[in-house]
């Protein structure tokens, strides 16, 4: 048994019942989450959505004003694609970037993230001088690399953000390349693109033949390298992401082998090869594929490997916890182990988007998700100098260049820089003056590309009628899914009862089925119900039309020919 989490009944989860008779899923803790405060403080959930519109509508705005601003520039040197490309400033006033360099440097990192959150929220960018037939430029044809990288040529290799050496940087474009191809899929060429990447990704694995102990794979010469970088086998989870994603697209069964092959390799790592933001996607297609597949892929080990901070290579590097100083930091995602705690925005933003969605295939994690995504919710907000104490910040006295949408880039326990050792954790501060010592100003510690990530959040979290319950949408991220219901998680933090209003689409009647207690918990319902959540605990509720026909397969449980619960039981 894996002594990470602490489990009564491994893969048992139907031994529970509840008070009328219906199947009880045992939730299974993570013990890294089971060290989070039920409720941070101080307890304040921001909106999101909200922030994610406003930095969509603030930083895409080639007009404004201030200084350092605007913070996107047109690239017109059009690599691998005969058009322009917009470039978003990775920190505050870089200086590699803007009209510097030929106007080349710009990370996939930035635009793709913050094309993929804006679109979350609902935002259309193929509307906005198309800045998502822009992405394309990404893809590196012209260095027969065929996949999407973080910068468009290598010219600008060695001025950061990693070019053909820190794999990572390689796999990870690709994966949020992928998302943006779910929201935009008729977008002129974005299939062969996709098409193109999954199948390097599929050849890489047959080469790799299950050992992925490499820096990096150069996908031109389709050869794995090794150099002054660890190993990072994790990057094994983000080609079994793509792969994954690719043959629910097109249904050719040679990404599905890709996918498992590259899975299995990930899970047959000794050690925690956890790198930067990959393990994450690997625990949740082990769910995922579990479910859909018939598969039995240790979930549990690759919770613990992206939570648990025992990391090697990337020493320390999972979920963080501790309060400083009164404030709650736990739930934020980076090193655990640097200057005491070292949390990063995007790291964190991003790991909800494969979190939040495994809860749907695999239920049993609801609470500890559930109570993850309460406290990374939570501290997030710490990361944006209008919610941070002044005398917890490196630079405050600047905070009006960030216009109230950009944050510092991370939020770490002694500040790493000498002039601010002396402030009291948490440090609000970022990385960005030491990538051009002497060059970068103070300013480039807030972290326009993290920033940008925020839409994923946005589509996610709700508040509900209740202060510290969440409502967690569980499709919002599940990209290249199969047909579902509207499905939400809900986990009460409290050591009391608690009644929730939830909302359902106007116009349509529907009944709540709740997965984790196996059993409908309202029937008829139009415009809301409430529900009843016992002491922290979870629900996961799905909206399935009223008199639908239920069947079923195998341990699911179908409503109308559509997958309600992937680990139902059928009462006799």
């Amino acid at each position: 048994m894996n002594t990470i989490f602490k489990i009564t009944f491994v893969g048992l989860f139907f031994i529970l019942f509840g008070i009328n008779g219906t199947a009880q899923v045992q939730q299974q803790k993570i013990a890294r989450v089971d060290q989070m405060p039920n409720l941070p403080q101080p307890l304040q959930i921001i909106d999101y959505k909200k922030l994610a519109v406003s930095f969509d509508s603030t930083v895409y705005d080639f007009n404004a004003k201030g200084k350092f601003w605007p913070m996107v520039w047109i690239d017109s040197t059009k690599k691998n694609f005969p058009q322009n490309v917009v470039g978003v400033y990775t920190a505050v006033a870089d200086v590699r970037q803007g009209t510097n360099n030929k106007g080349m440097f710009h990370e996939a990192l930035a635009t793709m993230g913050a094309t993929l959150g804006a679109s979350l929220v609902g935002i259309d960018k193929s509307k906005q001088q198309n800045y998502v037939g822009m992405l394309k430029n990404y893809y590196n044809k012209e260095t027969g690399w065929n996949i999407m990288m973080n910068n468009t040529c290598p010219e600008v290799a060695l001025l950061g953000g990693g070019y053909g050496r820190d794999w990572w940087y390689d796999v990870y474009p690709n994966l949020l390349f992928y998302a943006v191809y779910d929201q935009y899929p008729k977008e002129p060429g974005f299939d062969e693109i996709a098409k193109s990447i999954a199948d390097k990704f599929y050849n890489a694995d047959l080469i790799l033949n299950g050992n992925y102990d490499y820096s990096y794979f150069d996908y031109g010469k389709m050869k794995p390298m090794k150099n002054n970088i660890c190993a990072q086998p994790d990057a094994a989870a983000g080609h079994a992401w793509v792969l994954y994603a690719a043959y629910k697209k097109w249904g050719d069964p040679r990404y599905l082998k890709g996918a498992i092959s590259a899975l299995t390799a990930l899970e047959s790592q000794k050690i925690n090869p956890t790198y930067e933001l990959l393990m994450p996607f690997g625990a949740y297609l082990s769910a995922r594929i579990n479910a859909e597949e018939g598969k039995n892929f240790d979930t549990n080990k690759m919770l613990g490997w992206t939570f648990d901070g025992t990391a090697i290579c990337r020493e320390g590097w999972g979920v963080l916890v501790g309060n400083w100083n009164g404030i709650d930091i736990s739930g934020t995602v980076g090193s655990t182990v640097d200057h005491g705690g070292y949390g990063f925005l995007m790291n964190t933003y991003d790991m909800a988007w494969p979190m939040v969605p495994m809860v749907r295939y695999n239920q049993s994690y609801a609470a500890a998700i559930g109570k993850w995504m309460l406290n990374a919710a939570n501290a997030s907000r710490f990361f944006y100098p209008q919610h941070m104490p002044d005398e917890h910040e490196t630079i405050p006295q600047l905070a009006e260049v960030t216009k109230g949408v950009i944050g510092y880039e991370g939020i770490i326990k002694q500040s790493s820089y000498k002039a601010h050792e002396n402030l009291k954790g948490p440090v609000a501060q970022g990385d960005g003056p030491l990538w051009v010592p002497g060059q970068n100003p103070e300013e480039s510690q807030f972290s326009v590309y993290g920033s940008g990530h925020v839409g994923i959040f946005g589509s996610i979290i709700r508040a509900t009628n209740v202060k510290g319950i969440l409502q967690l949408n569980l499709l919002a991220t599940d990209f290249f899914s199969d047909k579902a219901y509207p499905s939400f998680l809900y986990y009460n933090p409290y050591t009391t009862k608690k009644k929730v209003s939830i909302k359902v689409e106007k116009g349509k009647k529907v009944d709540l089925y709740n997965t984790v207690s196996g059993s409908f918990v309202a029937r008829n319902v139009t415009s809301s119900s409430k529900i009843k959540l016992g002491p922290q605990s979870a629900a996961v509720i799905v909206c399935v039309p009223t008199s639908g026909k239920i069947t079923y397969g195998g341990s699911k449980m179908l409503v109308d020919g559509i997958v309600v619960d992937y680990m139902a039981k059928q009462k006799k």
